[in-house]
């Protein structure tokens, strides 16, 4: 994913060129006297059915299960 870095005191751009920037793969890090203090990066779109259980990383993840799970059709 490509950074670019805006120091707040110098933005020039409109946040709805910023977010067009994040929407197109850019990452946003807005900086003040060189700090960086946010991230402007697009949420992931969840697709698929969200199903409670351990990730391939170990992480729990907590989200409903599916009907198929409780009715035995899966």
């Amino acid at each position: 994913m490509l950074t670019k870095t805006v120091d707040v005191n110098e933005v020039e751009m409109s946040l709805k060129e910023l977010l067009s920037l994040v929407s197109e793969g850019t990452e946003i890090v807005l900086t003040e006297d060189n700090t960086p203090r946010v991230r402007l990066v697009p949420i992931a779109s969840q697709t698929g059915p969200q199903i409670a259980g351990i990730s391939g990383q170990g992480i729990l993840r907590d989200r409903p299960l599916p009907d198929e799970l409780w009715t035995g059709s899966a």
